[in-house]
């Protein structure tokens, strides 16, 4: 049995509503990319995204309301776009509400590339770029659903890529991190500390 500690005043949160916003926590920061049903790209930032396995899969909540969802539906394949600090402006364009025709015009004024094997376009300038086929749709999750894609390709900056004789410490200085604090403020990671795992540790 563990040592009993003193803690901190607690807070019962009321769990009938969403408790997300009471406090804050740490999401990368991504943009989706999708082909619209008229041919157009589709660029969507999320926040609840994360790999799905330590085999190649990732995954990300969204909801069949938006067009993400439905043309990753119709398409079954998706790009994902890890963005810079340097990229929080671009990520928050992203996300400007269509207009009353659907048509959402500020796609066309981002900065993109087009995938190579799959269908639909990465944001230029980010660090790590990866295209998936869509594995499953989870639906249900309230108003949500978890959509998981196979990676079929993925490539990362050179000035992001780990390697012997180069520092993680270093490495993550020279090439900051985005996080997103939901709800509404974003961190630049510069500083990083090595993990004091125990002897024999494996994941």
């Amino acid at each position: 049995m563990g040592r009993e500690m003193n803690t901190p005043a607690l807070i019962e949160l009321d769990t009938a509503s969403s408790i997300w916003e009471n406090f804050f926590t740490v999401f990368p920061l991504v943009v989706i990319g999708t082909r619209e049903a008229d041919g157009g790209d589709d660029l969507a930032p999320k926040h609840l995204a994360i790999p799905m396995s330590w085999s190649n899969h990732f995954g990300f909540v969204c909801t069949p309301r938006h067009n993400t969802y439905q043309n990753i539906q119709r398409n079954r394949q998706f790009t994902v776009t890890y963005m810079r600090p340097s990229q929080t402006v671009i990520a928050s364009l992203a996300a400007t509400p269509r207009c009353g025709d659907g048509s959402k015009p500020i796609t066309a004024s981002l900065p993109t590339f087009a995938a190579q094997q799959v269908d639909a376009a990465f944001v230029a300038d980010g660090y790590l770029f990866l295209e998936c086929e869509l594995h499953q749709v989870v639906d249900g999750l309230g108003e949500n659903s978890l959509i998981i894609g196979s990676i079929v390709k993925a490539r990362v900056a050179e000035d992001a890529m780990r390697a012997s004789g180069v520092d993680d410490g270093d490495l993550v200085f020279n090439a900051p991190l985005l996080a997103y604090l939901y709800p509404g403020r974003f961190a630049e990671i510069g500083n990083s500390t090595q993990l004091p795992f125990p002897a024999g540790f494996k994941r």
